[in-house]
């Protein structure tokens, strides 16, 4: 990532930390690199990877559409300027009046995986199009979702039967592999999947228009990633082999591959203390923690790239935690990290890649400590 605007800006303004700042020019062009590495696919931005209204509004100007999970997610989208055709209501968990308000809304397509949603929808969203999202349980996420969302592919055949015998209009398959997979191959499974419920769909005359890839497309942290080309390439041959001459229309709802590296969170150190005297490790304290936006880094699973101003000089091996009275508040004991051994109290560090999923995690007030600030720069702002 390049952070030359988002230092200048820092320099400039000395915001308060810690604080997170995106780079609006970075998030179109993480848009588009995406959109043109899974191409043909349509690009629905998964809004709650960062849901900073400049962000969506940046992303519309580009001919996006929405991944979105919630009625407050499509009011933010509406008040963003967002056209309610372009909204697809992903989450599979809604209440009923949840589903009334986003059809009044405007909002026309939905995921389901369950007759009561199936039902509900037909009564409160008529007409909608929908689909029917699919279990699929493949390694290589660093944040698998388990079995919480989806249905077997047998179960999937009688409920978009079962929607299209009550009005709906049957989009298709939906599935998703997990969250920052670094396997492209991972897609073949959903794909395949979806390839069989089109196929026994149809012996009972219902035809499929679409089929919903998901997201999971990675950002490179500390460990480097296949390129975005390579995931294109492989869901391109893959829906070939198992779908013929006759591809479905295909979607894709990243969040974390547009606007992870858009972003920047600067950090104060609170405190460098040992344990002992005879333990190597220091432990940093910084004034941002789990609970403050960086929840990923429960049990490790994201592992961001640091920086600070003593970068090149000697270091050493350090414990690194966030400043709330929770035992739990610390981001890495067993994943290895080195800091410059010259680290002070009240030295910047900077956590980088940190676009997504930083904000939007960020509890409302965990021990007084307020939500993580964002700040946005770039001309498309």
């Amino acid at each position: 990532m390049s952070t030359e605007r988002i230092r200048a800006f820092l320099e400039e303004k000395q915001p308060a930390t810690p604080c997170l700042v995106i780079d609006l020019d970075a998030v179109a062009d993480g848009y588009r690199r995406v959109r043109d590495a899974l191409a043909p696919a349509r690009v629905l931005y998964a809004v709650k990877a960062n849901p900073a209204p400049e962000v969506v509004r940046v992303l519309a100007a580009e001919g996006a559409g929405f991944d979105v999970a919630s009625p407050g997610e499509i009011d933010l989208a509406l008040d963003a300027g967002v056209r309610p055709d372009t909204l697809s209501y992903g989450n599979t968990i809604k209440k009923p009046a949840d589903i009334t308000r986003a059809y009044e809304s405007g909002v026309r397509r939905f995921t389901f995986d369950s007759e009561s949603d199936c039902d509900t929808l037909a009564e409160r969203a008529p007409r909608s199009g929908v689909w029917c999202r699919i279990l699929v349980d493949v390694p290589g996420a660093q944040t698998p979702f388990g079995r919480k969302f989806g249905c077997s592919p047998d179960l999937a055949v009688r409920l978009l039967r079962r929607a299209a015998d009550a009005g709906l209009d049957v989009e298709g398959v939906a599935f998703h592999v997990g969250s920052q997979h670094v396997d492209p191959a991972a897609w073949e499974a959903g794909i395949a999947s979806a390839a069989t419920v089109s196929a026994e769909l149809a012996r009972h005359g219902v035809e499929i228009k679409s089929v919903n890839l998901g997201g999971g497309f990675p950002t490179r942290y500390r460990d480097d990633v296949p390129p975005l080309a390579r995931y294109g390439e492989v869901i391109g041959s893959s829906v070939r082999r198992h779908f013929g001459r006759t591809p479905p229309e295909l979607y894709v709802e990243p969040g974390r591959a547009i606007v992870a590296d858009a972003g920047l969170i600067r950090s104060e150190v609170v405190l460098v203390s040992r344990k002992s005297d005879v333990d190597s490790h220091r432990w940093v304290y910084l004034d941002i923690g789990r609970y403050q936006g960086l929840a990923e880094t429960e049990a490790e699973m994201i592992a961001y790239r640091l920086s600070t101003a003593h970068d090149g000089t000697a270091d050493g091996p350090v414990i690194i935690a966030g400043p709330t009275c929770d035992g739990d508040d610390v981001l890495y004991q067993r994943t290895p990290y080195r800091l410059p051994l010259a680290l002070r109290t009240g030295d910047h560090l900077d956590i980088l890649s940190a676009g997504a999923y930083t904000a939007s995690y960020a509890s409302v007030s965990f021990n007084g400590f307020p939500p993580l600030a964002t700040h946005v720069v770039g001309e498309s702002r």
